[in-house]
């Protein structure tokens, strides 16, 4: 019994080394973050959205650790879910930005002249299925 929650300690601790280092690889490498702040213009907030990304991992890993349950309004949690995904969809973009991901999907799929129906329809897809999701499995 001691032998196996060594063994469970110690795959939890290697997956969890694993993981973080691939998320500080992709963000230091790539250099999401001081890209995220030239797009939107806020250079002199990178200390903020690095300690924000710090912390949320934080806080994202205690609380997914833990069974913690907020009673939250739902008028509280419609700006926390706009911010969140204001956030994610900036990550994303700078993301983006960095790999140039944009122009060689269309170079390769022969969309050079509709690069913005390419941008639409991606952005279309997300929104659709963003609210099949929150109307269909959430609630039921």
């Amino acid at each position: 019994m001691v032998i196996e929650a060594i063994i469970t300690v110690f795959v939890g601790l290697g997956g969890g080394l694993t993981v973080g280092a691939g998320f500080v690889a992709f963000l230091t490498l790539l250099g999401v973050i001081p890209r995220l702040t030239q797009l939107s213009k806020t250079k002199r907030f990178i200390h903020i959205y690095e300690w924000s990304i710090v912390i949320g991992a934080v806080t994202g890993s205690i609380v997914s650790l833990n069974d913690i349950q907020l009673y939250l309004t739902k008028w509280l949690l419609v700006p926390l879910g706009l911010a969140a995904g204001i956030f994610v969809g900036m990550l994303a973009a700078a993301l983006t930005e960095v790999l140039n991901v944009w122009p060689i999907l269309a170079k390769r799929m022969g969309l050079q002249e509709r690069i913005v129906i390419l941008l639409m329809a991606i952005v279309l897809g997300k929104i659709c299925g963003s609210l099949f999701h929150w109307i269909y499995f959430v609630d039921h």
